[in-house]
């Protein structure tokens, strides 16, 4: 299914109004949701157009979690503008260097960035968790059934759902009484922006699913990376990082491989839908990458009843692209 580059309806009137009349609209890449993007230009400056159509999007969780940011110092796009009725913001434009395709043509800038990235967190870590509702186990066994629930029977097995769920139930309770910070969900290499002016090295993007949680969570999200291959040797060396520098104790790389787990699970889940529910297919090919991290976490002793489940339910020949595995 081809995107659709036009502009949305009413966003004439909408730059207008904030003086941004007459500017160049151009298309630019969307992501998994219904969002979509357009940089609007005019001489001597530029600025972001995010359109999340009602109803299948509501920009306001992102401006509350871009402005909460903000206000502690972090680079979050500034608010230009926005008419939320239709679904339309004005962001500060954050140019075009994702620290994604900045590593992949230096790859002598990949140690340097995911040090930043990683220090970003650890300042993140250091507030008290914002206002967002929490990320409790219901939450992490809701995300984690999306294997069961779209996979699976993508590739054609039946599977024990209730053992499933109890498995995980062992392994996610020890995490119910760990600090809480504020957990962006998606903080990877595509979702960071080197800036090339002020303070911040790093441009925070996509953060509008916002929860307080656990702090290994964000960590696991940037060092196994769903659309980037992180080299084991990096993310050991920045999970190492992380706890000498926050002096955290051994529960946290416990918490940091059932955690991954936990994310790995509802990512293959959750690119099997988008090609099987909302006709996108190019998500399935990333997830023999998200089995890897999935299989590396599942070697934690903390994992054992997770991984007698999957050993019981899902033969590795099973494990892959769903699109190829399910022809």
């Amino acid at each position: 299914m081809a995107p659709d580059l036009n502009p949305p309806a009413g966003v004439d009137a909408f730059l207008a109004g904030i003086g941004w009349g007459d500017a160049e609209i151009q298309p630019i890449a969307g992501d998994a949701s219904f969002r979509r993007y357009f940089r609007i230009v005019m001489p001597g400056r530029s600025a972001i157009l995010m359109d999340a159509p009602p109803p299948h999007e509501d920009p306001r969780p992102f401006l509350r979690v871009a402005r909460w940011l903000g206000e502690r110092g972090f680079a979050a796009p500034a608010i230009l503008g926005e008419q939320l009725d239709e679904g339309l913001v004005l962001l500060e434009d954050f140019g075009n260097a994702r620290m994604r395709e900045t590593v992949d043509a230096a790859p002598e800038s990949e140690l340097r960035l995911y040090e930043e990235a990683v220090d970003l967190l650890i300042r993140l870590h250091g507030h008290p968790a914002g206002p967002w509702r929490p990320y409790d186990l219901a939450e992490y066994q809701r995300e984690a059934g999306l294997l069961v629930e779209w996979y699976c029977p993508a590739v054609s097995l039946d599977v024990d759902v209730e053992g499933y769920r109890a498995a995980w139930d062992a392994v996610l309770a020890p995490l119910a009484n760990a600090p809480v910070v504020t957990v962006l969900r998606d903080y990877h290499a595509e979702n960071l922006m080197l800036l090339e002016e002020g303070a911040q090295t790093l441009g925070l993007l996509d953060f509008q699913d916002a929860l307080a949680g656990h702090p290994a969570y964000d960590l696991v999200s940037l060092l196994q990376d769903a659309r980037r291959e992180v080299p084991a040797a990096l993310e050991a060396a920045m999970l190492d990082r992380y706890r000498r520098t926050t002096g955290v104790d051994a529960s946290f790389e416990v918490a940091y491989h059932v955690l991954g787990a936990q994310r790995n699970a509802k990512i293959i889940g959750i690119f099997t839908r988008l090609w099987r529910r909302d006709g996108k297919p190019r998500y399935p090919a990333l997830c023999p990458r998200v089995w890897g991290y999935l299989e590396r976490d599942l070697a934690h002793p903390a994992l054992a009843p997770v991984r007698g489940w999957f050993d019981a339910q899902i033969p590795p020949a099973l494990r892959g692209d769903p699109i190829v595995l399910g022809a």
